[in-house]
């Protein structure tokens, strides 16, 4: 079982006991965190779509840590003016283990469509 979960801007594919970075998230080391933006639930043999959201589904995760990725290095420059900047980036992040995807078992009835044009009977004299 899968789901797909908009976390802060981002999407990313949980699964029960899947460990991921995901951008800084407010909360302490070993608390949890219950996330109800499902875009998508897969449970091996039905796929159920949101639109947006999958309606009464929610994933639940447990914070492992926080800290900061690599160095990322800007570097601007404009050529023959002498124009050069050197700028460094540590983006903060958090890490997540997913515990558990609650997905609702109600399954909307599909109505049969019904024709809503009115069914127009021929007359004797319209068909001659």
């Amino acid at each position: 079982m899968y789901a797909i979960v908009n976390i802060s801007g981002k999407q990313f594919k949980a699964s029960e006991g899947l460990k991921v970075r995901v951008p800084k998230q407010i909360g302490e080391e070993g608390s949890a965190l219950e996330f109800d933006n499902v875009l998508l639930v897969n449970d091996g043999t039905n796929t159920h779509v949101g639109d947006p959201t999958v309606s009464g589904a929610s994933v639940t995760a447990t914070i492992l840590n926080h800290g900061r990725d690599k160095k990322i290095l800007v570097y601007k420059k404009k050529r023959r003016k002498g124009y050069q900047r050197k700028n460094g980036h540590r983006q903060w992040y958090t890490e997540l283990e997913f515990q558990k995807i609650i997905s609702s078992n109600t399954k909307k009835a599909k109505t049969a469509s019904k024709n809503t044009e009115p069914v127009v009977e021929k007359s004797a004299q319209e068909e001659e």
